[in-house]
């Protein structure tokens, strides 16, 4: 049984359809690359996985149970979480308090929930800045900060959202080892990328849309060879070499 499983999922706003019928799964432990140029539907389908919109119509299926139109922290309760193109901390918060908002997601002890949270930080590199004040740590800083705060819900899927936007080539390159390390502890990931090198090496298979459609499925191999792909996205400057 996948994990996931969205089946002829559409969302129309003011009769532009963002999403229109798409099917897709997310098998247990893989990553699963999603790629699309911009308003292609991407992230308005993560809002649809993660509660934040509810669909027109279709249904979304995680552990054989339908999730769509639960509230989005009835999702996150179930095991889906996700991250954010534009980082959203709790800036007024430390480093360590975001990452409690998560934990209690799935405990109500507070000794436990600073236990997972101080190793969620150790495990992301925050631990040293524990008890600084969220707003000062750098973007990179930030989005490691988003990624333990996810991590903290316990979850079985994350949806990363261009985690990589706006980090330099070292701090990209962090961040892909530590999603890879997210991945071999048996967390599912569906990732939203606009740099091909980056998501054609981490994922094993890769969903493209194009104008809220889904245009392709496959290896990265496949994918890159499309001519669909190319035509929408891969072709010009874009190209996978």
């Amino acid at each position: 049984m996948n994990l996931l499983e969205i089946k002829n999922l559409s969302k129309t706003f003011g009769g532009l359809s963002a999403v229109r019928k798409v099917t897709a799964h997310v098998r247990r432990g893989e990553i699963l690359g999603l790629i699309g140029p911009n308003g292609a539907g991407k992230t308005t389908l993560f809002n649809l996985i993660s509660g934040a919109y509810l669909p027109d119509s279709g249904s979304i299926v995680f552990e054989g149970e339908n999730v769509e139109g639960m509230a989005d922290y009835q999702i996150s309760q179930r095991g889906i979480c996700r991250t954010y193109q534009i980082v959203k901390p709790f800036n007024n918060l430390t480093v360590l308090e975001n990452v409690l908002v998560g934990a209690f997601n799935k405990t109500e002890s507070g000794k436990a929930a600073k236990e997972i949270s101080l190793d969620l930080l150790n495990f992301v590199g925050l631990y040293g800045k524990r008890d600084l004040v969220a707003s000062r740590l750098t973007l990179a800083g930030k989005k490691c900060l988003e990624l333990a705060r996810a991590l903290a819900t316990q979850p079985k899927l994350i949806l990363l959202d261009e985690v990589m936007a706006g980090l330099n080539p070292k701090e990209q390159s962090d961040a892909i080892n530590l999603i890879l390390e997210i991945n071999r502890k048996g967390i599912s990931l569906l990732v939203i990328e606009h740099k091909m090198k980056i998501i054609m090496s981490i994922s094993k298979r890769i969903i493209v849309l194009h104008y809220g459609e889904k245009i392709a499925e496959g290896s990265p191999q496949e994918v890159s060879r499309h001519p669909e792909v190319i035509e929408a996205y891969l072709g010009g400057k874009d190209a996978v070499a």
